[in-house]
């Protein structure tokens, strides 16, 4: 009996111990264990993967590591360096006049009628495996023509049993630049590049009176209309014209929307009964990259997993000073990429993803304004340093300055704050002085930020430091940093406006200005009431209209606003790319550009058109310098701060470094499954002393009841049989 009870203890003992063989709280399979995976996660479903229409952030963190666009980001250099990616070279665009007459590349942009952009593609690029390409013994598609019929029983793409591939060519990209135009998408850059790419615009309007002939949804056979701008030479050479000299076209050569696409996938995924399916492009991306995008189920995960038939890059053998001592040339030529799959679980709040990251789950983590103090601390200097306890845990801590702005716009069509007058220039002065910025990034963003003196960010040209890039409308130099200028001064510029002390001296009323966003919750709040505290220094009251996003978009659609606050991330690092926000060809209003704060001013605009058409170059920035102080003279903008980006990594993943304009990152990082499955072991280990102390008294309390039992049945057995004869 008791070595029964014994028995039963060691057995519960034996399976306690092997489950904690592995942390209980592993959120991962077992398969998994030791497995080369990346571990990330995403706080909401990616809109788009098709690259003629996703734009934002959370997509191309997606889809940059899926395409090939002809040229790339160097990974490691800065400031950023374009290189090629399927390209051979960088192209050189070749200059032409009116007359069709070849220009030496010194000429004059008024002379440039068109510029030719001549791309080679490296040959051996392959497309992941799809069943858009599979084919018969006879070579023709298996896939198409499908019925609905067909598919039946079929509800994700790799239900499709075969697959196939080929090679990247010329005329996959030439049909990437075409669907730019197609009616259906309504791509983001259309106007853009309809005002660059010769014919673009009318190839749209042909494009859209073929499709109202159509069937609705039906397949719209874009290689059967030729584009004049865009031609294919041979199978792995194409040329682009553009209108006039554009330099900045090159950044747009390295975004997904000058990727490859074959006709076949478009073909393949316009068939009926796709889209019921969602077998899309915007869902099913299909590239020639280093990664392929298995499992899209944006309630729970998206999976990436390496493309067989990617040929490989080598890693980076050069960067900028700093790296080689950070390791991060260690890899250098090793060919890439070095993760076989990259696992991005859907995290909405903050707190489950923080502890995630502390147990070894997610291998990268940013930090939030709740956590900031558990992770970060300032040395004396002020400089960011990690806690003792990040520190013991092995994490690292990177730094950087984003390429992007946070600002608070002037409507410039309002009749107080808005127009040219020497009035309203100097009341937006006054209240650009009197929103402390300094103060907000220390209360709001934990230091985490630099006052803006401009709208262009480090590390993009024009940007100046020091004394040289310092806004004197707004701050004084002082012990060799900028101090801002006193709120004394501020009410002595609202005075001059026709406001002292806050009222108007025209109507004899208190001014009252009016701050529309759509930002909501309990942190908007607090901004709003500190922001309202910053007006009140200057005795201006302020009235903060929240509403929501469509509410908001709608209000500056149509100028109805008169402060808002608005961002802006860079496409690509180029001055023209922050400068041209203020060109009166891009008002919001007027011609539904990005202009949101509809600033025009004449000398503007003259400068902008003569900066955008040169080369990086001493005069080019004497003109970017010139329009820097037209802006900081006119304020149309409170010109905010540049985040600066904190973020952490385990030291169980190797090569990682802030990149925000190369987003295809993933194939250079790499990770060390032993290392992070040990570390999750010792930081997840299950505390089992109660449990087996639990286990210890059940079994004690069952031997009373054992012996019990156990006499009973003794006794029965003993007890003679009674009967008659």
């Amino acid at each position: 009996m008791i070595g029964f009870a014994r028995v039963l203890f060691l057995s519960f003992v034996s399976a306690l111990l092997a489950a904690c063989s592995y942390p209980w709280n592993d959120p991962y399979p077992a398969s998994q264990h030791q497995a080369n995976i990346f571990y990330s996660s995403f706080t909401e479903r990616p809109k788009h993967f098709d690259p003629v229409q996703a734009y934002s952030d959370n997509e191309y963190q997606i889809i940059a590591n899926i395409y090939t666009p002809p040229l790339q980001y160097h990974y490691l250099k800065r400031p950023y360096q374009l290189i090629p990616f399927t390209a051979d070279q960088i192209p050189r665009p070749a200059y032409f006049d009116k007359n069709d007459r070849l220009l030496p590349e010194s000429a004059d942009s008024k002379n440039i009628a068109y510029s030719v952009y001549e791309i080679h593609i490296k040959p051996g690029f392959k497309y992941q495996p799809h069943p858009a390409f599979a084919t018969n013994v006879d070579g023709k598609l298996v896939y198409v023509p499908l019925t609905p019929e067909d598919l039946r029983g079929i509800h994700e793409l790799r239900e499709f049993k075969q697959t196939g591939t080929r090679e990247v060519i010329a005329d996959d990209y030439v049909y990437q630049i075409k669907r730019l135009a197609h009616p259906r998408l309504h791509s983001p850059i259309f106007g853009l590049m309809s005002e660059y790419i010769i014919g673009l615009g009318d190839y749209a309007q042909k494009l859209k009176s073929v499709a109202q002939n159509l069937p609705p949804g039906a397949y719209l056979d874009l290689s059967q209309y030729e584009l004049p701008g865009v031609t294919a030479v041979d199978r792995y050479t194409y040329r682009i014209r553009i209108k006039g000299k554009y330099p900045q076209f090159l950044y747009w050569l390295a975004m997904p929307f000058f990727c490859p696409i074959p006709a076949e996938v478009d073909r393949f995924y316009s068939q009926p009964g796709m889209a019921d399916r969602n077998f899309s492009l915007d869902w099913y991306p299909v590239g020639a990259g280093p990664y392929m995008l298995t499992i899209n189920n944006p309630n729970r995960q998206i999976v990436l997993e390496r493309n067989p038939n990617f040929p490989g890059e080598p890693y980076p053998s050069e960067g900028e000073p700093g790296d080689e001592a950070a390791g991060l040339l260690k890899d250098a030529g090793k060919r890439m990429p070095f993760i076989d799959k990259v696992v991005l679980s859907l995290e909405k709040e903050a707190i489950p993803y923080w502890n995630k990251f502390l147990q070894g789950y997610y291998d990268v983590s940013g930090i939030t304004s709740d956590n900031f103090d558990q992770v970060v601390q300032l040395s004396g200097t002020g400089d960011p340093q990690l806690t003792a306890a990040m520190e013991r845990q092995g994490i690292r801590l990177q730094t950087s300055v984003a390429p992007s702005i946070a600002y608070t716009g002037f409507n410039m069509l309002d009749p107080v704050v808005g127009g040219d007058s020497e009035r309203a220039r100097k009341l937006r002065q006054a209240i650009s002085i009197a929103i402390d910025e300094e103060e907000y990034i220390s209360i709001f963003r934990n230091g985490r930020g630099i006052p803006a003196q401009g709208p262009i960010p480090p590390g993009i040209f024009g940007y100046k430091d020091g004394e040289a890039g310092v806004n004197h409308y707004m701050y004084d130099w002082v012990d060799n940093a900028p101090q801002r200028k006193s709120v004394d001064y501020a009410k002595k510029l609202l005075s001059e406006a026709g406001y002292s002390d806050g009222i108007d001296s025209a109507s004899g009323t208190p001014l009252i200005i009016y701050f529309d966003s759509a930002a909501s919750g309990p942190e908007a709040k607090a901004n709003f009431d500190w922001l309202s505290k910053q007006f009140q220094k200057i005795n201006l009251q302020l009235v903060v209209r929240p509403t929501d996003y469509n509410r908001f978009q709608d209000k500056i659609r149509k100028g109805t606003e008169q402060l808002y606050s608005w961002g802006w991330n860079a496409d690509y690092p180029d001055p023209e790319n922050f400068m041209f926000l203020f060109h009166s060809a891009q008002g919001k209003v007027k011609l539904s550009g990005e202009n949101a704060s509809n600033y025009s001013n004449a000398q503007f605009d003259r400068l902008f058109e003569r900066m955008r058409e040169m080369d990086n170059s001493p005069a080019r920035q004497a003109i970017v310098d010139q329009m820097l102080e037209i802006l900081r003279r006119d304020v149309p903008w409170v010109w905010g701060l540049h985040p600066k980006d904190y973020s952490l990594t385990h030291q169980w993943v190797y090569n990682r470094k802030p990149a925000k304009m190369a987003n295809n990152t993933l194939k250079y990082l790499r990770v060390d499954p032993v290392l992070r499955e040990n570390l999750q072991r010792q930081w997840n280990r299950p505390v089992v002393w109660p449990l087996l102390i639990a286990a210890a008294v059940l079994v004690l309390g069952l031997i009373p009841a054992i012996i019990v039992y156990r006499r009973r049945e003794r006794s029965g057995a003993l007890t003679p049989v009674r009967g008659g004869v």
